[in-house]
C-alpha cells in the first residue's frame, strides 16, 4: 500500500441520526461487508459521480462557527474574523495554529473546544513584507458539536486558507458558507448537558450501511509506525489512561494516531464500560489546554509542545514519536512486550497479508484494512470481557492461568494488566495466577 498523504480527510462517511439497526449482521461479507457509499454534501470537492447518501443517512450540518486566525508579528496568534461574531473562541487562535507551524508550509489540525470539535487548515506563504517578516501565516477553521462531519469541509478549508493568504480580508465565501451550513444547537438545553458526539456507535463498524471508512492507509501507517508497541497502547487505551502523543509539526497525521489509538479500545458487548470514562480523542492540545486537562481522567491527545513532558500530573502515558513511556511505577510492567503480545501482532499481520492477497488476486474489495484493524481489537476486547463476566458470574469467581491464555493474554506477563482491568471496570473475580505452577 502506498504512503498516504497527510491531507487525507479523517473520515469519509458519517451516519446521521434515525437509522435503525438491521436484524442481523452480514457476516458473509467478511470483516466490514460491502463498502458503503460515501456521503457527499452538495458541491463537495472530490466526490465521485454517484457518491451520495439519502438525506436521512447523512449527518445534519451543525457548523456553529467559522473563523480565520492569523499570526501577527507584533501580537502573535489572533482571531481576525469569525461568524457568529459573539461566539466564544478563546484559545482557538492557538489550537488552530500549532506551535512550530512557522517551520512548515501547510497542515491541518483537529482539536476540541469546550463542547465542540474543530478542524482548521493552516498555510504559510512567503511575502515581500518587512511588517510580516517575510511570511504570512493563517488558518481557516470551523467548529461543530460532532467531529464526524468535519471531514466534509477539508478541501473547502484548504482552498479558503490559500484565498485568505492571497486576498486578506475577503470573507464573502466564508460568510456564504456559514449561512448555508450553520447549525443551531438544541434550544433550552444547558451547555453542560449538551452531548458531545465524537465516536459513533460501534455498530457502525459492524454494518456496512453505517460504517465509517478511515482515510486509506491511516491504520496501516499506525501499525507500521508503532509496530508491536500498538499492543502496549492497546492496553493503556483499554484501561482508559491519559495518553499524550508528542510530535513536531505537521500535526495532521498525528491527529490520525490519536484517532487510531482510541479505536483500540472498542467493545461491543452490552453492559461493559458503563461506569468507566469513554476513550475519547482530544486531538491537538497546547499550553492553553492545561487547565482543562487537569480535570480529565481519560483522554488521548497530541501536542507539538515539548514542555508537556515535564507536566507529569497531566498524563499517564507519554508517547514521544515511537517511544512509549510512563512515569507511574505500577504501569511500568505494561511497557514490556510479552509472548502473547507478539502472537497477537503476528496474527494481525497474517490477517493483513491475507486481506491484501485476496484484494490483489481475487479482486475482493468488500473489506478493507481499516475494518480488519478495528474488528481485530474489538473481537480481542470482547473475548477478554466475555471471559471475565462469565467468571464473575460463576460460583467460585476464580480466574486461572487457563482463562488468561483463553483470552489471548500471558498469565504472568499480563497479570498487572489484568489486575488494573478488573479494578477499572469493577469486575469481581479472584486472580490465582501468582504461583508459577499454575502457568
Amino acid at each position: 500500500m502506498g504512503e498516504q498523504a497527510d491531507d487525507a480527510p479523517l473520515l469519509f462517511w458519517a451516519e446521521g441520526p434515525g437509522i435503525s439497526l438491521p436484524e442481523e449482521a452480514p457476516r458473509e461479507a467478511g470483516w466490514g461487508g460491502p463498502s458503503a457509499g460515501k456521503a457527499a454534501w452538495k458541491g463537495s470537492p472530490g466526490s465521485a459521480p454517484g457518491e451520495a447518501a439519502s438525506a436521512e443517512q447523512v449527518e445534519q450540518d451543525q457548523i456553529v462557527a467559522v473563523f480565520v486566525v492569523t499570526f501577527d508579528s507584533r501580537t502573535g496568534n489572533m482571531v481576525e474574523w469569525c461568524l457568529p461574531q459573539d461566539i466564544d473562541l478563546e484559545g482557538v487562535e492557538f489550537k488552530s495554529m500549532a506551535s512550530g507551524s512557522h517551520k512548515i508550509q501547510s497542515d491541518f489540525i483537529y482539536f476540541r473546544k469546550g463542547l465542540c470539535f474543530g478542524l482548521a487548515c493552516f498555510a504559510n506563504m512567503p511575502v515581500e513584507s518587512e511588517l510580516e517578516r517575510g511570511a504570512r501565516m493563517k488558518s481557516v477553521g470551523i467548529l461543530s458539536p460532532s467531529y464526524t462531519l468535519l471531514y466534509r469541509y477539508m478541501h473547502f478549508l484548504e482552498n479558503q486558507v490559500r484565498h485568505q493568504l492571497e486576498m486578506p480580508g475577503h470573507y464573502s465565501h466564508l460568510e456564504a458558507f456559514y449561512d448555508d451550513k450553520k447549525g443551531v444547537l438544541p434550544a433550552g438545553t444547558p451547555a453542560s448537558q449538551q452531548p458531545i458526539h465524537w465516536l459513533p456507535s460501534i455498530h457502525r463498524y459492524m454494518y456496512p450501511e453505517m460504517k465509517i471508512t478511515h482515510p486509506a492507509g491511516c491504520m496501516s501507517q499506525f501499525i507500521k509506525f508503532f509496530g508491536e508497541q500498538i499492543l502496549t497502547l492497546w492496553k493503556f487505551a483499554l484501561l482508559r489512561k491519559r495518553i499524550l502523543i508528542f510530535s513536531p509539526p505537521p500535526v495532521g497525521v498525528v491527529c490520525y494516531r490519536v484517532y487510531c489509538c482510541c479505536c483500540l479500545a472498542n467493545v461491543s458487548l452490552p453492559g461493559i464500560g458503563g461506569t468507566v470514562p469513554e476513550s475519547k480523542p482530544f486531538f491537538y492540545v497546547n499550553v492553553a489546554d492545561i487547565e482543562m486537562l487537569e480535570t480529565e481522567v481519560s483522554y488521548v491527545a497530541c501536542t507539538t509542545e515539548k514542555i508537556f513532558e515535564e507536566k507529569r500530573d497531566l498524563y499517564d502515558v507519554y508517547v514521544d514519536n515511537q517511544n512509549v513511556k510512563t512515569h507511574h511505577e505500577h504501569l511500568q510492567p505494561l511497557l514490556k512486550i510479552n509472548s502473547a503480545d507478539k502472537e497477537k501482532y503476528r496474527r494481525l499481520n497474517d490477517q493483513r497479508q491475507m486481506l491484501m492477497y485476496s484484494q490483489e488476486v481475487d479482486g475482493d474489495c468488500s473489506s478493507c484494512e481499516e475494518d480488519l484493524f478495528i474488528l481485530f481489537f474489538m473481537e480481542q476486547n470482547n473475548r477478554i470481557f466475555q471471559t471475565l463476566m462469565e467468571v464473575s458470574a460463576s460460583q467460585d469467581k476464580t480466574l486461572t492461568a487457563d482463562h488468561a491464555r483463553g483470552m489471548g493474554l500471558d498469565p504472568q506477563g499480563d497479570r498487572s494488566f489484568l489486575m488494573d482491568l478488573l479494578e477499572v471496570y469493577g469486575i469481581d473475580v479472584m486472580l490465582v495466577i501468582d504461583n508459577p505452577c499454575c502457568t
